[in-house]
């Protein structure tokens, strides 16, 4: 860390962390503007079906997830955190703006569903930048926020609970902006905002770099800069990734075969991460990176019920809640919202708890954020419960839904990024960020799995009865919320073993 980094503090924090705060903030408006539009974009303009949807939400937020893997390994190895972010920001902005190219709405003719077929190619090659996008830069960003702190430093947490904040004030400005626009005046308008948002978190970053000198710089500039047949390495990079999203933009319209992939790829990683563990790490080394690694497994379970939010939970908006004045996607914000008010409680209640030592260890803080996701389907299945002749559940029990699944969040998001920073051995520091991240991805494909479960089966551009749609949501949250209680009181059994291995 250099003297710069370490010397120029705001509220005690380094001055980098708020740059960096800065860049996530804009780019979670970009990807939270556009996922309160997309299961909606789907279904209304579209017109896929509620199962076929679910899948497309599924496979998209699973390769965002899952690229980070890669992007990590790459920055790790060759072009360091800074080039890394630069680049995946620029994808980003390519991305964004292409969605604005919505073309015309799909229809039905004489019981045909037409589609325009180039403006739907676009709109797939749009998420394929944005995912390959975020791959460069959502871990590696992370990463620069821990070495930003020193490893014994009492901060860390709450240096990444702020950065955390920043994530969440930029996910709920998107969802009240971006959703209002989108499904008032046209989709254009609102992911065209989105892309506007991530082209001042480019402009931010780059600006800001002077308290971040020193910081995410290329391991080995001379191998950077060797060429191969003429062409330097850092070109090669980029132009391999260009090509990547060409593969991408095809994989996305097979979804069955993506999702058999990304089990195979995550089980190749999730092995090389064990045989690492075991031949080439000491003991406390070994202990700590497996813990980890059962704790991201375990997250998986959280996630993929946590996702409904973009999917099944929006579309159940949509059809079954009394909005009032409110779009569907404008709901969304409501996760944001919470964080942004609960947040600084949270880290000051860390922080109390860790001073008097009987702060929970993170094995306990993960088995309550799963036992509160499933309260917080328990809360809805009630709600449902009360629902008028009409179909419609008062608006109440999704706001105490969204309430239980924030806090349980705030117990497992920011911690779980704390935790890879301090765990991880630092010769794969990089990549473990990313495998934390792959693990979203599996859950995020299970959530539009989960998502299709509640299908409800109609023609594509007709109305859904409000009473059809209640009773399958009502089944489907009721089995969610048993899994997830009973997942949470599980591990908070062994999590005195799991805390001991953390050493």
């Amino acid at each position: 860390m250099t003297e710069t980094a370490m010397e120029s503090r705001w509220i005690g924090h380094p001055r980098g962390l708020f740059i960096l705060f800065m860049t996530e903030m804009w780019e979670r408006f970009s990807y939270y503007g556009m996922r309160a539009l997309l299961i909606l974009y789907l279904t209304k303009h579209w017109l896929y079906e509620d199962g076929k949807a679910g899948l497309i939400y599924g496979s998209y937020a699973a390769l965002v997830y899952a690229m980070p893997v890669l992007g990590g390994m790459i920055a790790d190895r060759y072009l360091g955190l800074k080039k890394a972010i630069v680049f995946g920001a620029c994808l980003l902005v390519v991305g964004h703006f292409g969605m604005a190219f919505e073309g015309p709405a799909a229809y039905i003719n004489d019981g045909m569903l037409i589609r325009e077929g180039i403006y739907e190619k676009i709109f797939y090659l749009s998420l394929a930048f944005i995912i390959v996008g975020v791959g460069f830069l959502k871990a590696n960003i992370s990463t620069i926020v821990g070495s930003l702190y020193g490893e014994d430093d009492p901060r860390r947490d709450g240096g990444f609970t702020i950065f955390y904040m920043g994530i969440n004030l930029g996910a709920f400005s998107a969802t009240i902006i971006c959703a209002y626009l989108g499904e008032n005046f046209g989709w254009r308008y609102g992911f065209g905002v989105a892309g506007v948002g991530m082209l001042l978190g480019l402009l931010t970053f780059l600006r800001g770099q002077k308290y971040l000198s020193g910081l995410g710089l290329p391991p080995n500039p001379q191998v950077l800069s060797s060429k191969w047949m003429g062409i330097s390495t850092e070109s090669l990079i980029y132009v391999s990734s260009l090509l990547l999203v060409a593969g991408i933009w095809v994989a996305l319209q097979y979804t069955g075969e993506l999702g058999l992939a990304l089990l195979i790829f995550s089980g190749v990683v999730f092995s090389y991460i064990v045989w690492f563990s075991l031949s080439s790490c000491t003991p406390q080394e070994r202990d700590r990176m497996l813990v980890m690694l059962f704790l991201m497994i375990m997250s998986v379970l959280f996630w993929a019920l946590f996702e409904q939010a973009g999917s099944s939970l929006t579309l159940f908006t949509d059809r079954n809640i009394d909005k009032g004045i409110f779009t569907a996607g404008m709901f969304q914000s409501l996760n944001p919202a919470f964080i942004i008010i609960l947040a600084p409680l949270f880290a000051y209640i860390w922080v109390k708890l860790s001073q008097r030592e009987i702060e929970p260890s993170t094995p306990v803080k993960f088995a309550l954020a799963i036992f509160q996701v499933g309260l917080g389907f328990a809360v809805l299945v009630f709600g449902i419960s009360q629902a008028g002749e009409d179909g419609q559940v008062a608006v109440i029990w999704l706001v105490l839904m969204y309430l239980l699944h924030t806090t349980g969040e705030l117990c497992l998001s920011p911690v779980g990024l704390s935790m890879v920073t301090k765990l991880s051995v630092q010769k794969v520091a990089g990549m473990m960020m990313g495998v934390w991240f792959l693990s979203s991805a599996l859950a995020a494909y299970a959530g539009g799995m989960i998502a299709g479960l509640m299908a409800i089966e109609d023609s594509p551009g007709s109305s859904v009865s409000p009473l059809a749609s209640l009773a399958v949501y009502s089944n489907v949250f009721e089995s969610l919320a048993w899994l997830a209680v009973l997942m949470g009181a599980g591990l908070l059994l062994v999590s005195p073993w799991l805390a001991r291995k953390m050493h």
